[in-house]
């Protein structure tokens, strides 16, 4: 039998890859009817007195198991005013406790678009910075025009815990290719210390960089399109149990998983439309679709919400579904992350919230 598999394969051409992929389940059926066992606890987390929630796409769980990190965006979708050319003096980077209790910010004027967040194992957080302060592109249209003009933003941060800038990667202001950055999306660190950055978000650059721990550069992958190893927006990074790349490739509706060196392994399109992922130390999956029949035009019969399921096999065990039925913009969260009492965290930019999902 092991023969005969190894025969048919080799005489089809199908690549280890290509079978790997076969073996998911169904990538083109929408997978909206899985069990939702958690209820919603919104304005769970207090900000100051006069202080109102901006939109936020990243949120992630200290080191602790329980605090929670969130990069927000001033109040508003952004910490520039594009008017006056003024940043907001509103820190980005928030901890709360796990009561919801605002304990600590910093960041303020150091980011104008606070896109992705991420905890390393020292409990250092890192940031990207997803736009910069150049001229904005025509009417509808994702992020500036890029470097040019530009004096901030368009950089990844690493923050000690008390909000010390302790490494800065990309130009202050943004660079095209094949320098970096336009539009990081997200970031993650592996074990070793090398440095794994997402970026493009609509335009530009469609790459993974790798960098090691100091941040030389070291080697990056991937361009616009559609097959292995290409993206269309990756805009959500994770590593899992075996150490491999977890790529939330957006607009492709897919997620790549990649060796720490790029080599592509397997694709899954049953998690849906991915903005944002989270891995537990035992490899369920969580992705959350903030775009599905909204935003999105490629992706019909799919519902906005956060599903997940393990890698081992690949099946979706729970969906939260959007409460908004139809959308004509980003909905749901965009960012997601998962805490170790099982306690959900979606970041939402178009609903302005940051909120909390309990089991029922």
């Amino acid at each position: 039998m092991r023969y005969f598999v190894y025969a048919l394969t080799a005489a089809l051409a199908i690549t280890p890859a290509m079978a790997q992929n076969a073996m998911t389940p169904d990538m083109t059926a929408p997978t909206n009817d899985a069990p939702n066992p958690y209820q919603t606890v919104k304005d769970y987390f207090k900000l100051p007195a006069g202080r109102t929630w901006g939109s936020t796409s990243a949120v992630e769980i200290d080191r602790d198991g329980k605090s929670i990190w969130v990069a927000e965006r001033c109040g508003q979708n952004g910490c520039l005013d594009r008017k006056t050319g003024k940043m907001s003096d509103l820190p980005s980077v928030l901890k709360f406790d796990s009561t919801g209790k605002l304990v600590k910010s910093f960041g303020a004027g150091l980011m104008i678009f606070p896109h992705g967040i991420y905890v390393d194992r020292d409990g250092n957080v890192w940031v990207t910075d997803g736009q910069d302060n150049g001229k904005r592109r025509e009417r509808g249209a994702t992020g500036p025009i890029g470097p040019d003009g530009a004096t901030l933003g368009n950089q990844v941060i690493k923050f000690s815990p008390d909000g010390k800038v302790l490494l800065t990667l990309g130009k202050k202001g943004g660079a095209a290719a094949p320098d970096y950055f336009y539009a990081p999306n997200d970031v993650v660190t592996a074990a070793n210390g090398d440095i794994f950055v997402a970026e493009g978000h609509g335009a530009g650059n469609n790459r993974i960089l790798k960098f090691d721990k100091t941040g030389k550069f070291i080697k990056e992958w991937g361009k616009l399109g559609t097959g292995p190893g290409e993206f269309d927006q990756p805009h959500a990074l994770a590593i899992d149990s075996k150490n491999r790349l977890l790529v939330g490739d957006r607009n492709n509706n897919r997620v790549q998983i990649f060796d720490l060196d790029g080599k592509f392994i397997q694709q899954l399109h049953q998690f849906s439309r991915p903005s944002g992922i989270w891995l537990t130390k035992d490899d369920v999956l969580y992705v959350t679709d903030s775009e599905s029949e909204s935003v999105s035009r490629n992706h019909n019969g799919w519902k906005r919400g956060i599903r997940w399921g393990s890698l081992k096999d690949g099946k979706i065990v729970g969906f939260i579904p959007d409460p908004v039925e139809k959308a004509s913009d980003t909905s749901a969260g965009e960012g997601v992350a998962v805490d170790a009492a099982g306690n959900i965290y979606g970041a939402e930019v178009g609903p302005k919230a940051l909120n909390k999902y309990v089991k029922k």
